[in-house]
């Protein structure tokens, strides 16, 4: 809950949680359900933030993909064997969803809203934007693109 708390404290509205056997529970005024299906069809989500054990992310992944007009999932789960990323995107893909990650540390509009694990104090609002396969390595060109004077954008554009 770290780093919910953290999206919420850079201004994301952050609608649901989901975490099964804890469906009627509140954390930090945030309503707490037991499926990612039963989450969005109460709360009208638009992204869904996958904080899974490896285990389940695929399965979690797929239960977002199945409900409608569910356009994003961020995996932030690491250690997803390949076998499970090819089939895990082909799935979304056929559902028309977007997917960002596994193994990624999340996705920031700065400024604005972050969802995921990056720190949003480095970022700086501007009309870069920065796609990478290493969140350490991301945060290391946020920082020195931020410390030369520039900003940083949302590379995601959705294709609907």
């Amino acid at each position: 809950m770290l780093h919910t708390q953290g999206c919420k404290d850079y201004g994301t509205n952050v609608v649901a949680g989901v975490t099964p056997g804890k469906g009627g529970q509140d954390f930090e005024g945030v309503p707490i359900f037991n499926s990612v299906l039963e989450a969005v069809k109460a709360t009208k989500g638009k992204c869904f933030n996958d904080f899974s054990p490896t285990s389940i992310c695929c399965r979690c992944n797929n239960g977002g993909c199945s409900c409608k007009n569910f356009p994003l999932i961020v995996a932030i789960t690491e250690g997803v064997p390949v076998v499970d990323r090819v089939s895990g995107v082909d799935f979304v893909n056929k559902k028309g969803c977007g997917l960002i990650g596994p193994n990624c540390p999340g996705i920031i509009t700065p400024g604005q809203s972050k969802i995921g694990i990056m720190p949003g104090a480095i970022h700086k609002a501007g009309g870069i934007g920065i796609v990478s396969r290493s969140g350490t390595l991301t945060y290391e060109a946020v920082g020195q693109i931020t410390r030369v004077g520039l900003g940083q954008s949302n590379p995601y554009r959705n294709r609907r």
